[in-house]
């Protein structure tokens, strides 16, 4: 069944807040192979100017994942998860992510569109810390495959 072009704009409940903490920082960076020190020294972060241990910049997935779930479950969209591949990632920093910050995600769809029997669903995601100070954005596109 097709996505419909209506649900552009749709936005959904913010998450939960989501406490970042310096050792799912530091297993992040582990995970991705990301070395840099201050992603795991307390010290080194603060050497390089930053208050605390400082995300690597992909770890806010980890966050839009948990907001994107509530697209990607909505009933009236209608996605066949069997057949969505990741098509993009994008990030539009404010500020960087740093460990003791408390984020709340705030998801919508912000583009529906179909080309060659594929349609192309568009989540931006916006990470805010608890008093509304914007962290960053994420834009997530994903590909809903045709059938054959």
């Amino acid at each position: 069944m097709p996505l419909n072009p209506s649900f552009t704009g749709r936005s959904y409940p913010p998450t939960e807040p989501y406490e970042v903490g310096r050792e799912k920082i530091r297993e992040f960076a582990d995970a991705i192979g990301a070395g840099h020190p201050a992603y795991r020294d307390q010290s080194a972060a603060r050497a390089s100017g930053h208050p605390d241990i400082v995300a690597p910049p992909t770890f806010p997935i980890v966050l839009s994942m948990r907001a994107n779930r509530l697209v990607l479950d909505d009933p009236e969209l209608g996605i066949d998860e069997g057949r969505v591949v990741h098509g993009e990632q994008k990030f539009r920093y404010f500020r960087p992510v740093y460990a003791g910050d408390t984020l709340v995600c705030r998801a919508g769809i912000e583009e529906l569109t179909a080309r060659g029997g594929h349609e192309f669903l568009l989540i931006r995601t916006d990470v805010a810390t608890t008093q509304d100070e914007p962290v960053v954005t994420v834009w997530s596109r994903l590909v809903v495959r045709g059938e054959k």
